[in-house]
């Protein structure tokens, strides 16, 4: 065959070095055919954004305050999950589509952390209730950690192992709360910080690695520099 072939006669590299039968050319290699690059590189790019109140997580450019419009990123990048309308915080994207389902899977139990507000004070009842699930949308939510702040009565921070669909809010509702506010302050091993509403960051080579070891993602020995 030609492309055997070629391998045999050392004309094929596959990021800078000699190809040969066994090797596979993976989403992000460089292939180079006598030289000239015939499959580019891809240039992956990972960052953690702070979504603001009223920023809707979508990529349709016709929807108002979409998620292009106000994060002014060059690049296309894509969400992993969403935050709705109404809630504020972490969001994590990039053009690297092999890390969604890692990170989104809720069986594969990556942690989710967010600071919450309610209307009234709490009870016991209704702290255990988050901690232990709640019947939503038809499933029993997991089981969840609750901290509940010192001296204050009406906030909380959870931890969550899930992601259904404005999980939280629809929890309080069903014990008779409402939420006044709703921020993720940290998606697996990745922390929202000091960042302020609207401002994105690039992950830090060390919060890649991090991310990348918590979801079981391959790196390659020159990306770990």
């Amino acid at each position: 065959m030609e492309a055997e072939s070629l391998i045999f006669e050392k004309r094929v590299l596959v990021n800078g070095k000699r190809g040969r039968f066994t090797t596979s050319v993976k989403d992000g290699d460089e292939v180079q055919l006598n030289g000239k690059v015939i499959l580019q590189k891809k240039d992956y790019i990972y960052i953690k954004y702070y979504k603001p109140v009223g920023v809707e997580t979508t990529l349709d450019p016709a929807i108002e305050n979409n998620l292009i419009t106000a994060l002014g990123h060059p690049e296309r990048l894509f969400p992993i999950g969403r935050l709705d309308k109404e809630s504020e915080g972490l969001l994590l994207l990039t053009n690297d589509g092999s890390i969604f389902n890692k990170i989104l899977k809720s069986e594969e139990n990556k942690e989710k952390e967010y600071l919450v507000s309610v209307n009234r004070s709490m009870t016991p009842e209704f702290i255990k209730a988050m901690q232990e699930g709640i019947e939503i949308m038809g499933k029993r939510t997991k089981p969840a950690q609750v901290f509940v702040y010192k001296g204050n009565e009406r906030s909380f921070r959870i931890i969550l192992t899930e992601g259904m669909n404005r999980q939280i809010r629809r929890m309080c509702h069903k014990c008779h709360y409402q939420v006044k506010k709703l921020k993720r302050i940290r998606i697996i091993n990745i922390m929202l910080n000091d960042m302020k509403p609207g401002e994105w960051k690039d992950l830090e080579p060390q919060e890649l690695k991090n991310l990348f070891f918590a979801i079981g993602k391959y790196i390659e020995p020159e990306a770990a520099e």
